[in-house]
């Protein structure tokens, strides 16, 4: 069913909004996935967080004006199902590549991540981003290292006493008995 000229300038709009926050986005041709399958990617974007829509060629040309993915409205071509993470950047990316393992038709052109466009097959590098709670564990784990770090050192001098008394302990004991 074809829309309006305020149906269309409503979803661009929509688009347009969700693209000016977004973290990264996805571009995967959809051509021959069933109306079940698709309905299943839906429902798995919902719950991933993903705002997952189709949307003409056209349209998302001029729904990505004036945000930091405008460089991927040249290569906007064919059927396409745009994803967009919202929190996590490598959300989309994960949700496409896991979808894409048992519905081998849907296939990534692009990825967009940070205003930099890559190809679809650099789905794997986008994917494989940690997502935020990975990341904030990563970097406590960097900043705790030294921490440890030290205080293993201060305490080495009197374990190691420790160690040598016990030795020397245990040394006259079996040459006692």
């Amino acid at each position: 069913m074809p829309l309006n000229l305020e149906d269309k300038k409503a979803l661009v709009a929509e688009v347009n909004a969700i693209a000016a926050q977004a973290q990264s986005v996805v571009a995967a041709e959809y051509r021959g996935l069933t109306v079940a399958q698709m309905t299943e990617l839906r429902a798995k974007a919902r719950a991933q967080g993903v705002y997952l829509r189709v949307v003409k060629n056209t349209l998302a040309r001029r729904a990505v004006a004036g945000t930091p993915y405008e460089p991927i409205a040249p290569q906007l071509k064919g059927p396409l199902v745009l994803a967009f993470s919202k929190d996590d950047p490598g959300a989309a990316a994960r949700l496409v590549k896991e979808f894409a393992k048992a519905n081998e038709k849907l296939v990534a052109t692009l990825v967009a991540l940070g205003g930099q466009v890559m190809p679809g097959k650099e789905i794997d590098k986008v994917a494989s981003l940690p997502t935020r709670e990975q990341a904030l564990a990563q970097l406590l784990g960097v900043l705790k290292a030294p921490i440890e770090k030290l205080v293993r050192t201060l305490a080495e001098p009197q374990a190691k006493l420790v160690r040598t008394i016990a030795a020397i302990r245990d040394q006259k004991q079996a040459a006692g008995a």
